[in-house]
């Protein structure tokens, strides 16, 4: 029986208003965790003379393949020492802590200080990521109805929060100095903390303490699942449609990780980034609407957030007040820069954008369609994911088949990274958000934490994967072609789509009823 709801417990827009101090929490730290992404392999591999280290595409891939695959591990014990020891809200800060400590000594440029700073930030996200997300869950226990509404508003922070990390940081680094981009993720990491901290009482008791009782699902994901009584054989069953379904996870994550390591460096060296004449003046348009535009719907938010929480938690929205004063900074002085020009140069880390703003524009249409009679089967999802993900390096293996062999530059439209990122945001809604849910239908409410275990472990070796192949693009470019090594990446997941619904109806029947 769903609680009584007090009297302007749900004030602001539909929602607590804590669930927008944890939203602007979880946007600094994405805004840190994107932002630094998109300009890790380009610092690494940046000649000397522009302010990289000159490192092989090989050697910097597999340390970002290290350092993306690990962050899907540490949440699990992060989970278990919060729920043990710590409690959320300690949990959530000691983790935003060492990744402000993590950006700060990336900002140093030394060797020694970039893998110090490559640990804290591993640390940090396994204190934060699963304990964020346990907050927001525990501030709508008594509210199931409404928890998915909240995660939609909170998740809408991740995805706000990596598109300005990467869009500022990307332009500090490339028109300033590498070591100003990590600098400034890490600064707003640290407002993201003094945020939190200051603004903690909001949150009245969820998370103040450890729990109870220990359940390492909430250091994975949210879920909701209930007990049922399930024949060991059926149960049996389910458990190995988990196990494809994990074990075919890989190929996607392998191919879509592709992004932020040899995408990145094809958008940098094989792509028409000079723009002049009217393209020049579309991608101005372009630019500043999605710098402006978002931020003005961010900031409305704010206000709103600040006229019912300012006096109950006013240091916390000055936090916040001051650094949406230097975001809005940051970007009036990327445009008054751009803007005079009648030239325009698209950075390499700027396509990344194109994820967030994709799917803030897709994911609502997508989540109609599996509301409604055309709600695909769980494989026939999967394989959808697969197969678009498949398109979008089939565009790319198409735009770059004019590159020549062994080639070390080129200048290919960017429409074919576009496309690219187009496809691979629409692969991504039909198999990412659905795969946790899946896993809580499939498998009993006392093996959820060990199942979402084995999903992350799956995703984390996809990530490792990803660079450990993307590390080749060299070699497989000297040796064939740019179009070649984009081929590999179309293959695979297109043909591990058609697997999946070769198998379709098998596995409907292993999963007994399960939709």
């Amino acid at each position: 029986m769903p609680a009584v709801i007090k009297d302007n417990e749900f004030s602001l827009l539909g929602h607590k208003p804590a669930l927008y101090v944890l939203f602007f929490t979880e946007m600094w730290e994405r805004f840190s965790y994107y932002g630094m992404r998109a300009i890790f392999v380009l610092f690494l591999t940046a000649p000397f003379s522009k302010g990289g280290w000159e490192w092989s595409n090989e050697r910097a891939l597999g340390l970002l393949g290290i350092y993306t695959s690990t962050v899907y591990l540490t949440p699990i014990i992060g989970g278990f020492l919060a729920d043990k020891f710590l409690g959320y809200q300690k949990a959530v800060a000691l983790g935003a802590l060492a990744m402000t400590l993590g950006h700060a000594s990336l900002a140093f440029e030394t060797e020694m200080m970039f893998y110090v700073g490559i640990g804290f930030l591993i640390i940090g996200n396994g204190f934060f990521k699963p304990n964020v997300t346990s907050i927001v869950s525990g501030l709508y226990d008594k509210y199931p109805e409404r928890k998915d509404g909240a995660f939609t508003i909170f998740y809408m922070g991740v995805n706000a929060g990596g598109f300005l990390g990467v869009l500022l940081c990307g332009f500090i680094a490339s028109n300033m100095a590498y070591s100003f981009g990590f600098g400034l993720a890490g600064i707003f990491m640290l407002m993201g903390l003094l945020q939190f901290w200051f603004g903690r009482s909001i949150f009245g008791e969820v998370g103040k303490e450890p729990s109870k009782k220990i359940d390492l699902s909430d250091a994975i994901a949210e879920s909701e699942p209930v007990e049922e009584k399930v024949p060991a054989d059926v149960q049996t069953d389910r458990y190995i449609v988990v196990g494809i379904l994990a074990f075919l996870v890989v190929f996607f994550w392998a191919a879509f990780e592709q992004a932020s390591g040899s995408m990145t460096l094809f958008a940098r060296d094989f792509t028409q980034r000079a723009l002049e004449g009217n393209a020049a003046i579309t991608f101005k348009v372009i630019d500043t609407l999605i710098t402006i535009v978002p931020l003005g719907i961010i900031t409305w938010v704010l206000f709103k957030l600040f006229g019912q929480t300012f006096n109950k938690i006013s240091l916390s929205n000055m936090f916040l007040a001051t650094s949406f004063a230097g975001i809005w900074a940051i970007a009036l002085w990327k445009l008054s820069i751009i803007l005079p020009k009648d030239t325009a140069e698209i950075e390499a880390s700027w396509f990344l954008i194109l994820n967030s703003l994709f799917i803030i524009g897709l994911a609502p249409l997508f989540s109609k369609i599996w509301e409604s009679k055309y709600n695909p089967s769980a494989a026939i999802k999967f394989a959808m994911g697969m197969i678009l993900l498949g398109l979008g390096f089939a565009a790319l293996a198409y735009g770059a088949s004019t590159i020549p062999q062994g080639a070390k530059t080129a200048t290919v439209s960017v429409i074919w990274l576009v496309l690219a990122y187009l496809f691979h945001t629409m692969g991504e809604l039909c198999l990412s958000p659905v795969g946790l849910s899946y896993v809580s239908k499939l498998v009993p409410a006392k093996k959820i934490g060990v199942m979402f275990g084995i999903w992350y472990i799956a995703i984390a070796t996809g990530n490792y994967l990803a660079q450990l192949v993307g590390g080749s693009i060299d070699s497989i470019v000297e040796q064939y072609s740019m179009s070649g090594f984009f081929l590999i990446f179309t293959i695979v997941p297109a043909t591990v789509g058609f697997i999946l619904i070769l198998i379709n109806n098998w596995i409907k029947k292993m999963m007994h009823g399960v939709h």
